[in-house]
């Protein structure tokens, strides 16, 4: 495993990290907690050893099974979870109060840290503020305080669009920006990696399969499970994501899978610290740990991709 120093914090991260949505078991098809388990540790077998993961997944489930998983491997890993949806406040996934008060946080930092069984975070990010949280700062106090209590190494943004990782950039003691950036959605390479490289701010790239449409396995006869959030798309979501997939697999070659490639293509920029594709089980952390040793794309391939997704995919 390929290792970078996360932005301004000198701490050095896996290229290649584990994202654990899919392991709180909402969203992403059914799971097995001992199958998630042992996809953790094989993950920290395989040198991995960035974490990500949200109090809201699965209702704190994500965070219980990381805890569960590398509790007796706290000083190996650099564990980053997330606040700002208020899912004790009752309602159905994905329609939570967002809630950035000093009360909250300080509430929510003390019941991740039981859920994770540590005393500490490495990486808090507000997940998915609005704007408007973005522009006054107040939020940013009440994470200094968290980090002077010893319970945040670190503080980060996790931001819907690109332009709101640009307004987190301006605000003091950001560590991290974490953002949607694959072959199929280039928007933050235009502005915030180059202004986060600027300022030396960590960027952790999420998404970067797609929602698994670029590890190729999908066609248009796939079927997606009760509770994988894919089933509700629209099939012309879906097949145009296929479409754009299929243009894509120039870029496989016999030591480089689809979604190798595919991690390996937003490996390619210097901005970004880490990449965090979804992990349930051993085959797909193992799929995914050895993007960092595969090939590389050419300039020509990374050329050519760049002007699919310019041009529309047309």
């Amino acid at each position: 495993m390929k290792h970078r120093i996360f932005g301004s914090t000198g701490v050095k991260v896996s290229e290649v990290g584990f994202g654990a949505w899919a392991i709180g078991g909402v969203g992403w098809g059914p799971v097995n907690d001992d199958e998630s388990v042992r996809a953790l540790k094989r993950a920290l077998d395989l040198g991995v050893n960035f974490f990500d993961t949200a109090d809201v997944y699965g209702r704190g489930h994500s965070e219980k099974i990381v805890g569960r998983a590398l509790k007796e491997h706290r000083k190996e890993v650099f564990i980053a979870t997330k606040v700002g949806n208020d899912f004790y406040a009752g309602g159905s996934e994905g329609k939570w109060p967002k809630n950035f008060s000093e009360s909250y946080i300080k509430t929510a930092i003390d019941r991740s840290l039981q859920r994770l069984q540590t005393d500490y975070v490495d990486l808090y990010q507000l997940h998915n503020p609005p704007e408007d949280i973005l522009r006054k700062g107040e939020v940013f106090n009440f994470l200094e305080d968290l980090k002077r209590a010893g319970k945040i190494r670190f503080y980060g943004v996790s931001v819907t669009t690109p332009s709101e990782g640009v307004l987190a950039l301006n605000q003091r003691g950001v560590s991290s920006i974490q953002v949607v950036y694959n072959m199929l959605e280039q928007e933050a390479a235009e502005v915030l990696l180059p202004a986060a490289k600027k300022r030396n701010v960590a960027i952790i790239a999420r998404v970067p399969l797609a929602s698994g449409f670029l590890s190729g396995k999908y066609t248009a006869s796939s079927a997606f499970p009760e509770g994988d959030r894919r089933k509700t798309w629209p099939a012309e979501r879906i097949a145009e994501y296929i479409a754009k997939v299929e243009k894509l697999r120039f870029v496989t070659n016999s030591n480089r899978s689809m979604a190798q490639a595919a991690l390996k293509f937003v490996l390619a920029s210097d901005a970004v610290s880490t990449v965090i594709p979804g992990c349930k089980n051993d085959r797909q952390v193992e799929e995914n740990v050895a993007a960092s040793q595969a090939d590389s794309l050419s300039r020509e391939e990374l050329t050519k991709v760049q002007e699919l997704c310019a041009k529309g995919f047309n």
